[in-house]
């Protein structure tokens, strides 16, 4: 899948003003338009011209848009970086549905699926009361604040199209209780943060939805932590006690004899807690120790006299 440039596609500079696009738009629109245009794969043009006018006449998919145009090029190699969109807010009205259009992989890559439900209205004595949009965004955080619970600040990104119609983002940050067990996927719900509600319609929820940053240690696979244990070959050999680290501190460890590469030894329950805790499970690697003396080569000379071993065997065709 190519990297799309829709600046590119719709003919103006990555500076131009919501005006200045909508205006492109609807020139293109009346050149490519199916049923009036004389040019060569019109169809084709209107199609892509649409999807690129979806992106670049709303703030937020612009915003996010302008992210990823920093890191790839036009007919680069693309797929969206982990993480990429973290810390973005943006409304349920902001996103559609890729599906709807028949808008690109590309397209579908970068916003999904989303519904888009849009805001409540009731009638009431003093007017029209709306409730305020339900505002969304990604949010990266430690494995050990779920395993343990936390408070922490969070910066959000928030798209904003300002009175000259160019797109900025503004920072917010909140105070943030991480809940203890919560697993990547899931959401934290901040009553009144979205968008605002007009009359006494009252403002929208926001929804943080929970992703883990890469650790140089552990990984997270649902409640379930791994990590990945190096251990020396007599260790493994003739079995051994070792301390490991987990997020909730120092572990023993009994490493059986006649272990191997890939064997997982469970901690039962030492995961992610909750109703029901995830399990650790340390996953053993085998590390042989730096040859770089005579003495070293001759320790290994006479391991490989006494052993009559070959790891290949049955292995071989």
């Amino acid at each position: 899948m190519e990297f799309k440039d829709y600046y590119k596609t719709m003919g103006v500079a990555k500076d131009a003003t919501q005006d200045e696009i909508k205006r492109a738009y609807r020139k293109l629109a009346r050149k490519y338009h199916p049923d009036v245009s004389s040019e060569k794969d019109a169809e084709k043009h209107f199609k892509e011209v649409g999807e690129a006018y979806e992106v670049l006449k709303d703030p937020e998919k612009r915003a996010a848009y302008d992210e990823l145009g920093h890191q790839f090029k036009a007919g680069q190699d693309f797929r969206p970086p982990p993480g990429w969109d973290s810390g973005f807010e943006y409304s349920e009205s902001g996103r559609g549905r890729a599906e709807d259009f028949g808008f690109s992989d590309f397209f579908e890559s970068i916003y999904g699926r989303q519904q888009r439900p849009g805001g409540r209205q009731a009638g009431g004595r003093q007017g029209i009361h709306i409730r305020g949009e339900d505002h969304h965004a990604k949010v990266m955080i430690d494995i050990e604040d779920s395993y343990n619970g936390a408070t922490r600040p969070i910066t959000l990104r928030v798209p904003e199209l300002t009175p000259d119609g160019h797109v900025e983002t503004r920072n917010r940050t909140l105070n943030v209780r991480v809940p203890k067990g919560i697993r990547a996927g899931q959401q934290i719900r901040l009553a009144g943060q979205g968008g605002m509600g007009i009359g006494k319609g009252g403002n929208g929820d926001l929804f943080l939805e929970v992703q883990f940053q890469p650790h140089p240690r552990f990984r997270v696979e649902e409640s379930d932590i791994y990590l990945d244990l190096p251990v020396a070959p007599w260790e493994a050999a003739l079995g051994a006690k070792v301390k490991v680290s987990s997020p909730g501190g120092e572990l023993d460890l009994k490493v059986p004899p006649q272990s191997q590469t890939g064997k997982k030894l469970r901690l039962k329950g030492r995961g992610l807690p909750g109703k029901t805790p995830g399990d650790f499970y340390v996953v053993l690697k085998i590390v042989n120790p730096p040859v770089t003396t005579e003495e070293d080569r001759e320790a290994w000379r006479t391991l490989q006299k006494k052993f009559a071993f070959n790891p290949r065997t049955g292995a071989e065709s």
